[in-house]
């Protein structure tokens, strides 16, 4: 994708968005339970959660379209909690996009300025189109715009009046998929180029992982979970972070031993080893954990070729219930008693052609992968993959 060059200033000083005690409620419901976040200036930052989870109720808060019950927000210095949408610093874009139709792209983005009363507006107009890419569309009419071209018009619109932050309300949810993702990248660009804040509300765990900088889980109206997307997923706290953000098996386990820097479990009847720092809670002998594994880090071994399995790794011997071959990887679902329905996803690089359903097969990974959750916590997750559906 070619990268344009422009010369519009980025916005200048702005500082942080800080949400101190922040939460919402509803009459008896409690959208946004109270939390404290801190936005970095000049970052791409991503509210991450399923419909209800009170991820477009804090970004509504900060753009001033809905009054916290309690907390403030800040934009840098400037306490702007009780101030009225259009005197925040901010601007927003939403999945409708809501472009004038009886104005063309170029009126569109020039919208903002002349009704500040600036006359003189092509050069702004034009950097501003030529920033998305636009340049050659400037006498189009929406609706002769594809959908990922009247996204991009929105975002000059938006981003031509210089906010201190750019709120974006899941603006890819109405592209196809192909588009969603091309348009992942143009966001992330058009971020990297101008410099300001950007928090963007998804239900889409590619689009923030794609895009953002630091993601923050949300479930039930509180973050599960903050970090950069590598982490998050690597490295995920409780059993909803690692179900939502991609899939992972979850097999019960109970401590058994410490063995210098690893935890030993036993899970039906197979022993697994845990390294104790990549487990959430302590772990004295006889507590019960939950042991994670992400299905692309596991090895999928016949039965008649184990004994080429290296020593020391993680093993689980099983029968391949399931197969599905989607182009890159074959995912297999192998039954065993120790976790039914365990998630194993496998390249297709030369393929063992008797990895088929009813073969039976040892399942195996480095231990370094496994990662361990509270299973008191989040028993109710299930004992295979936890994936969350966001609706």
């Amino acid at each position: 994708m070619t990268t344009m060059k422009t010369t519009t200033t980025p916005a200048v000083g702005g500082g942080d968005v800080r949400l101190t005690g922040i939460s919402k409620r509803y009459g008896t419901f409690t959208a946004v339970h109270p939390l404290d976040l801190t936005v970095p200036q000049g970052s791409f930052f991503a509210l991450l959660g399923a419909s209800g989870c009170g991820k477009t109720t804090t970004l509504r808060m900060i753009a001033g379209l809905e009054e916290p019950t309690r907390g403030t927000v800040h934009l840098g210095d400037q306490d702007v909690t009780r101030l009225p949408p259009y005197r925040r610093p901010v601007n927003t874009v939403f999945q409708s996009y809501a472009l004038f139709p009886h104005l063309d792209v170029y009126e569109n983005v020039a919208f903002g300025l002349r009704r500040r009363g600036i006359k003189n507006v092509r050069r702004q107009v034009e950097e501003m189109l030529e920033l998305v890419q636009l340049g050659g569309q400037a006498r189009r009419k929406p609706h002769q715009l594809s959908g990922g071209q009247q996204q991009r018009v929105a975002v000059a619109r938006a981003l031509i009046n210089h906010p201190r932050v750019l709120l974006l309300d899941e603006p890819l949810g109405a592209l196809d998929l192909k588009l969603r993702r091309q348009m992942q990248l143009e966001l992330k660009r058009i971020q990297t180029e101008v410099g300001i804040t950007f928090i963007h509300v998804t239900h889409d765990q590619e689009e923030a992982m794609t895009m953002a900088d630091t993601v923050a889980v949300m479930n039930a109206g509180r973050i599960e979970q903050l970090g950069t997307p590598t982490d998050l997923y690597d490295n995920p706290r409780t059993a909803f972070v690692a179900g939502f953000l991609g899939t992972s098996n979850l097999v019960p386990a109970r401590v058994t031993a410490r063995s210098g820097e690893d935890i030993v479990l036993t899970a039906g009847g197979a022993t697994l080893v845990l390294p104790a720092a990549r487990c959430t809670v302590p772990a004295p002998a006889g507590a019960a954990v939950l042991a994670g594994i992400r299905p692309e880090k596991i090895t999928l071994t016949h039965v008649d070729d184990a004994a080429g399995i290296p020593e020391g790794r993680n093993r689980i011997t099983g029968r391949i219930a399931d197969a599905g071959f989607i182009g890159v990887s074959t995912q297999y679902v192998v039954d065993s008693p120790v976790c039914p329905g365990f998630e194993v996803y496998a390249q297709n690089i030369d393929r063992d052609r008797r990895l088929v359903p009813g073969a039976e097969v040892v399942a195996h990974w480095n231990p370094a992968h496994t990662f361990g959750l509270d299973a008191d916590r989040d028993g109710d997750a299930g004992p295979a993959h936890a994936e969350e559906e966001a609706a």
